[in-house]
């Protein structure tokens, strides 16, 4: 167990976010995050502490890389002026947001799947894959799945994979990891590209547009520049900025701005001030 004090840091604010699908809440604060093929649970302590269950070399190689917990988000936040009601209500609401640096491969999966379903939808999604796709790992006696490679699912049909409710994307799904066994898609290539060269070889995908590109980009390469734009933030850019978001004063944290402005509109405290119709 590793006990680490980290001051902007909120288990629920970063699971809640739409960002990932893999970290659920277990009881009494705890939060079960699969990744990288490890299990962690992290439990609040109070007064900025968080327990950890892993040994000091993950928490140090694989959870503080994770968590993004080096970067100084509050550095980010003062940026925003305080003339902008929304903005400034929407990093205060979302306090202890963190942008995950989480697997590419996986991420690439999750939001192709995330295309006109719910984030409660794409989690049962994504967890149907893990069970059904996925090797039985252990962790402390716990059994868990780990997200199956992109080789395991390239071997699938649609209708193997279809099983998982993916519908239409079922396709889309077994394309990309086509691609990705046959190196046509390579995810080491994909980080030392810029981030235009990387975009467009991520839409070239069946199935994959702007707006999920672009998640991949901002979750999967942790590109923080890339600014997805999905009917949440559309309607927030119309609505609270007249259709022209100052994207120029954020420029270089483009991404972590945008999680903060669309975990904020989905919340009932906006939806009760400003619905958003």
């Amino acid at each position: 167990m590793i006990i680490q004090k980290i001051q902007d840091f909120s288990l629920s604010t970063i699971a809640e976010s739409g960002q990932c699908f893999r970290m659920n809440l277990l009881e009494r604060g705890t939060y079960r995050v699969i990744a990288f093929g490890k299990y962690l649970e992290v439990t609040p302590l109070g007064n900025d502490t968080f327990q950890f269950s892993c040994t000091e070399d993950d928490f140090l190689h694989v959870w503080t890389d994770y968590f993004d917990l080096t970067a100084d988000y509050r550095a980010l936040k003062a940026l925003v002026p305080p003339d902008d009601a929304f903005l400034s209500a929407a990093v205060n609401y979302g306090w202890g947001m963190r942008i995950l640096r989480q697997d590419p491969w996986e991420v690439t999966v999750s939001f192709i799947i995330s295309q006109r379903k719910s984030i409660p939808a794409i989690k049962t999604a994504v967890e149907t894959i893990c069970t059904n796709f996925g090797t039985p790992a252990y962790a402390d006696g716990k059994q868990y799945y780990p997200f199956p490679s992109a080789e395991k699912i390239a071997d699938l049909s649609c209708s193997d994979i279809g099983c998982c409710s993916l519908g239409y994307r079922d396709k889309y799904v077994t394309g990309a990891a086509r691609s990705v066994a046959c190196g046509d898609l390579d995810f080491t290539k994909l980080r030392e590209a810029d981030t235009q060269a990387a975009g467009n070889i991520l839409r070239s995908l069946y199935g994959v547009g702007e707006k999920v590109a672009s998640c991949i980009l901002l979750f999967g390469l942790h590109r923080i520049n890339a600014f997805p734009e999905d009917t949440w933030i559309k309607r927030i850019i119309d609505s609270e900025y007249a259709g022209a978001f100052p994207k120029n004063l954020y420029e270089g944290h483009l991404g972590i701005i945008q999680q903060y402005m669309f975990y904020f509109a989905r919340s009932t405290e906006y939806q009760r001030a400003a619905p958003l119709n």
